[in-house]
C-alpha cells in the first residue's frame, strides 16, 4: 500500500451487488477490506481483486468493530466504509412473526448502524474525514406490497443516515446511502420465486413483470449500483451528505 492509497471496507461482499462494488473499488485504487459472513465466498471475492478477505457477521457490533481494526492492522487507516450487507423477505405483513423482524432488522438496520459506529470512530482517531456509504433501496422512498418488513428496514436506513450525517459533519464525514432498484442478483432471483407463492406467477414471471416498468427498459446490473458508490466515494461528493439517491433506471422518481 502506498502512503496515498486509500482503504475501503464493503460489508457483504461475497457476492452480488457487494462484491461489484468490492471490484470498482478496487479498480478504482483502494485497497479493499472484503467482508461477507460466508468466508468462502468473501475469500473469492478478495482473491479476485487482490484484496483482504475479512469474515464477520454484521449483526455482531463487537465483530463489525473488530472489522473496522483489521483494516487498520493491514493497511494503516480506514477512508470509506460500504455497509451493503442485507436482506430480503417477501412475506405480508401479517405474517411477519417476532424472529422473522428481528432476524431482517437485526441484518439490515443494526448492522448498518454498527458500521456507522465503527468507522465514525476510526475517522475521529484519524483526525476527522471519511465516507460512509450505506445500501438503502427504492423500498426506502416506496413501500412494497409482499416486502414490507424489508421497506421498513430500508426507511429506516434512510433515516439513520440522514440523522448521522447531522451528528458527523463537524468530524467532516460524510454519509450517504444508494438505493438500488430491480437488480439481476440471487436476492432477486429468491424475490421473483416468492414473490409466485402470492402473484400466482412462475419462475422468471415476477422479476419481468417488475422490470416492464423500469423506464431504461432493462433490469440493472450489479455494476450500475457499483459505478455510483464509486462516485460516492470519490472527492467529487465531498459536498453532498445525508442523501439517499436512487439508482434504479427510473423506477422512482423524485
Amino acid at each position: 500500500m502506498t502512503n496515498t492509497q486509500r482503504v475501503a471496507i464493503v460489508t457483504g461482499a461475497g457476492r452480488g451487488i457487494g462484491a461489484a462494488i468490492a471490484t470498482r473499488l478496487a479498480k478504482d485504487g483502494y485497497a479493499v477490506v472484503v467482508n461477507d459472513v460466508d468466508p468462502a465466498t468473501a475469500q473469492h471475492t478478495a482473491d479476485e481483486i487482490g484484496g483482504c478477505a475479512a469474515p464477520a457477521d454484521v449483526t455482531d457490533r463487537g465483530a463489525v468493530f473488530d472489522l473496522v481494526q483489521t483494516a487498520v492492522d493491514r493497511y494503516g487507516r480506514l477512508d470509506t466504509m460500504v455497509a451493503n450487507a442485507g436482506i430480503a423477505k417477501v412475506q405480508t405483513l401479517l405474517e411477519a412473526t417476532p424472529a422473522d423482524l428481528e432476524q431482517i432488522f437485526r441484518v439490515n438496520v443494526f448492522g448498518v448502524l454498527y458500521c456507522i459506529q465503527a468507522a465514525a470512530e476510526r475517522f475521529r482517531t484519524q483526525g476527522g474525514g471519511g465516507k460512509i456509504i450505506t445500501c438503502a433501496s427504492i423500498a426506502a422512498h416506496d413501500g412494497f406490497a409482499y416486502l414490507g418488513s424489508y421497506s421498513g428496514t430500508k426507511f429506516a436506513v434512510r433515516g439513520i443516515t440522514q440523522a448521522a450525517a447531522k451528528e458527523l459533519a463537524g468530524d467532516g464525514i460524510t454519509v450517504n446511502a444508494y438505493c438500488p432498484g430491480i437488480v439481476g442478483t440471487d436476492m432477486w432471483d429468491l424475490i421473483d420465486e416468492q414473490l409466485g407463492r402470492y402473484l400466482g406467477t412462475g419462475k422468471g414471471e415476477a422479476l419481468a413483470s417488475y422490470a416492464a416498468g423500469i423506464p431504461l427498459g432493462r433490469v440493472q446490473t450489479p455494476e450500475d449500483v457499483a459505478n455510483f458508490v464509486s462516485y460516492l466515494g470519490s472527492p467529487d461528493a465531498d459536498y453532498m451528505t445525508g442523501q439517499a439517491i436512487m439508482i434504479d433506471g427510473g423506477v422512482v422518481m423524485r
